[in-house]
């Protein structure tokens, strides 16, 4: 537990809503020297702004969470955008934290790298079985060559990076807009406005018909620090709950926690999205001793208790 004691952590995307719980874990964990680019200061898309960042900073560790992130809708809108800007964003921060003899660096990958049709659970093997489901696959595979360039770099410089692979997040502090959010707290949103403004139905994307496995964003958080602390092997992992529930389920559940009781209505001329999605987490128990500790009906009842209080 003295591993972040003494080191300087840069935390990109520190100032969202996983980089919240990383830096509480941090801060939880003794690590007084807790760095933050914020986008104001430095577009980590660009090389000159990585460099200046670096010779700001001068960290010991990099977590690198920050990504351009949304729901379906967001990535039918913007493929391109995402591709590019999480491809640039962790190339470059990469091979310069290689070329500046970094430490460590911890490159947070995304469930959406999976093959559309993997077998359930997912394992770290089937990464390269197939293509990503078509609606996130830019951004899937983005992310993916990050775990490429891990793996090469760590095999050509001895250079200490890992990549870590977390399913979909929810919790306190999500993102609530309904042009970008994830299904969550899309559907928090729809039920508690519907209930404030009376209506008697929401509609709902899809047949409800696909999985989705969800791990509350504390929970992530301590996944990934664990992993800083003890794992430093070029395997990706699984960061996950364990669990499979489907999206007319989840729907259902989220209706009952906020009170909603009117009419749920399908848009089946929507995508769905990948048909099933749950991970397979025994090598996070094995390597570096993470489970999650958050029940599903826990972490929705704050999560709705939050967008409640904030209502954005």
């Amino acid at each position: 537990m003295d591993f972040f004691t003494n080191k300087s952590v840069v935390v990109t995307g520190g100032a969202g809503f996983l980089g919240s719980f990383i830096t509480d874990g941090l801060k939880k964990r003794g690590c007084k020297n807790i760095l933050i680019p914020k986008v104001e200061d430095y577009d980590l898309v660009r090389i000159e702004d990585i460099n200046r960042m670096y010779e700001d900073m001068k960290p010991d560790i990099v977590i690198h969470l920050a990504a351009v992130v949304g729901g379906i809708g967001a990535n039918r809108a913007h493929p391109g955008e995402f591709f590019y800007k999480n491809l640039m964003m962790g190339v470059q921060l990469i091979e310069q934290a290689r070329l500046r003899n970094i430490e460590k660096l911890v490159a947070i990958g995304t469930v959406c790298a999976y093959p559309k049709f993997t077998p359930v659970p997912f394992k770290e093997e089937n990464l390269w079985d197939g293509y990503p489901e078509e609606t996130n696959a830019p951004y899937g595979l983005a992310k993916k060559m990050l775990l490429v360039q891990s793996q090469s770099y760590r095999s050509e410089y001895g250079f200490n990076s890992i990549f870590l692979l977390p399913v979909n997040l929810y919790g306190p502090g999500d993102n609530f807009n309904p042009e970008s959010s994830h299904v969550i707290p899309a559907l928090i949103k729809k039920c508690v406005d519907a209930i404030d403004k009376k209506l008697n139905y929401i509609e709902c994307w899809g047949t409800g018909s696909a999985s989705r496995e969800f791990i509350y964003a504390s929970d992530a958080a301590e996944g990934i620090l664990l992993a800083a602390e003890y794992y430093n092997k070029s395997e990706p992992v699984n960061i996950g709950a364990g669990f499979e529930i489907s999206i007319k389920e989840l729907v259902q559940k989220i209706a009952l926690l906020t009170g909603f009781k009117g009419e749920i209505r399908w848009d089946s001329s929507k995508p769905d999205g990948q048909p099933r999605r749950k991970l397979d987490v025994s090598k996070a128990k094995k390597y570096f001793g993470f489970e999650a500790k958050t029940t599903f009906d826990e972490g929705l009842k704050a999560t709705i208790d939050w967008y409640r209080k904030h209502n954005i």
